[in-house]
């Protein structure tokens, strides 16, 4: 149980100081959904009615609605990231060297995982300043409330990027792959606009969104933010969970490997 808590600790600030470290990265975090924010959401605003969120049924600006979605685009954008450093530490030999600890390789990727949503959290709040620096304030509460539910979305999309991570052994294909994930994830969401405008061009995309993980960790922000805690997207958050963690810990198994490359089991 020590043991487990110092390798926890170590994974956790060993991904603090790599992102504190990489202001780039920081940097990037930040511009990418201000952009969204500042940029797109100049040509689109518009005022649109939220009954999906009771009791706030009111109007608020379209900048105010989509600042729970860019704060999931944050989290997903920053697990692809870390799975990404994971490829290059697995090619350099410090994955390896992580993963040969006598510590259950389960709770190693756990770590892992943790170490990344809590960056992810970090800036989602930076991000959440800055948007109240421009005049676009979420309800006091919402700013304490979402935090638990960031961090079950946290660890979920770090876990996708976690399960795409095992399939790939190489670091230049991986790049390819996040862009195949992030953007279809991205737009097939209630991210930018409410799923019920879906329907009024396609059913089988407003079905697709439905489905989509993504779009319940927005959903679940976005209820957070304003004071209610969506189930139903909480409990799909983590039913995903579940599964991308599983198809990790396969992916990662060392025994799956030996059986592939024909040694030994």
């Amino acid at each position: 149980m020590k043991a487990g808590m110092i390798a926890l600790h170590a994974i956790i600030l060993r991904e603090a100081l790599r992102f504190l470290h990489q202001r780039g990265r920081f940097i990037s975090a930040l511009v990418r959904p201000l952009v969204w924010l500042l940029v797109f959401a100049a040509g689109f605003r518009s005022v649109l009615g939220l009954s999906i969120i009771p009791p706030y049924e009111t109007y608020i600006t379209y900048e105010a609605y989509i600042v729970p979605g860019l704060c999931g685009m944050v989290q997903l954008f920053n697990g692809m990231q870390s799975s990404l450093s994971l490829v290059y530490d697995r090619e350099m030999g410090s994955m390896r060297l992580l993963l040969t600890s006598p510590l259950p390789r389960w709770w190693l990727l756990m770590c892992k995982l943790m170490g990344s949503t809590v960056v992810s959290i970090f800036q989602v709040y930076a991000f959440l300043g800055i948007a109240a620096a421009t005049g676009i304030f979420m309800p006091l509460e919402g700013y304490f409330l979402v935090l638990p539910i960031m961090v079950v979305s946290g660890m979920m999309l770090g876990a996708l990027g976690l399960a795409l991570s095992s399939t790939i052994k190489q670091l230049e294909n991986f790049a390819g792959v996040m862009n195949f994930v992030i953007f279809p994830a991205f737009f097939l969401s209630s991210a930018l606009y409410p799923l019920w405008k879906l329907t009024e061009s396609s059913r089988l995309l407003f079905y697709i969104a439905s489905t989509n993980p993504f779009t319940q960790a927005v959903e679940a922000i976005r209820f957070a933010l304003y004071g209610q805690l969506n189930l139903v997207a909480l409990g799909w958050c983590i039913f995903s969970f579940c599964l991308f963690i599983g198809i990790a810990l396969i992916g990662y198994d060392p025994a799956r490997g030996s059986k592939r490359k024909g040694g030994p089991p």
